[in-house]
């Protein structure tokens, strides 16, 4: 399988810096290449182009994501918890790498309508996600049991992601971490969550 080989990822790490600092429509194949320590065939071995390595970026990114969330969220016992450490995760993976911050916040929205179509494809195991912690709350009566789930994740997901847009188009200058807890609170009162 190409993504266990080394390469794989150093290609990936070097292109998700090459969008960042380039934009992706101006981020030559040949730049991710140098980047990366390889020769530009090199990366036609492992991605069939650009827009290949783009969305290959994406479903590594998001699937760390999804990994380091879940472990998280695993040892938290109720909703209000798991959704406070997924906030704080999602903050801390995104402001402890700005170049993938960038990419994701703003390169990928600039993308082709094909390419989004995959993108949100590869978003669906993050949802899912968000969509555990809400039924989880419900059940365990800490929401509201009329909570609209499908409204509620996209409020949640909304929410983190314009906090993380607006943290990259300041230059980062603030904590992005630290809006955790505030984030966090006005999601739970939005839940029907109990104080």
């Amino acid at each position: 399988m190409k993504r266990n080989k080394p390469k794989y990822k150093q290609i990936i790490d070097a292109a998700v810096i090459v969008i960042a600092e380039n934009g992706y429509h101006q981020a030559q194949v040949s730049k991710i290449a140098k980047q990366a320590g390889v020769a530009d065939g090199t990366i036609y071995l492992y991605f069939k182009n650009k827009e290949d390595i783009l969305i290959s970026l994406f479903r590594e990114k998001m699937g760390y994501f999804v990994e380091k969330n879940e472990e998280v969220i695993a040892g938290k016992s109720t909703a209000a918890e798991k959704l406070l450490v997924m906030i704080e995760n999602h903050c801390r993976i995104l402001s402890e790498d700005s170049h993938l911050a960038i990419v994701t916040q703003l390169e990928l929205r600039q993308s082709n309508k094909e390419i989004r179509l995959k993108i949100n494809e590869v978003l669906k195991g993050y949802l899912h996600l968000v969509d555990q912690i809400l039924y989880y709350g419900i059940e365990t009566n800490e929401f509201d049991p009329d909570l609209d789930v499908r409204l509620t994740r996209q409020m949640i997901f909304g929410t983190l992601d314009e906090m993380v847009t607006t943290w990259v188009m300041n230059d980062q200058k603030y904590d992005l971490v630290a809006q955790s807890s505030a984030i966090h609170q006005l999601l739970i009162n939005g839940c029907g969550g109990k104080r």
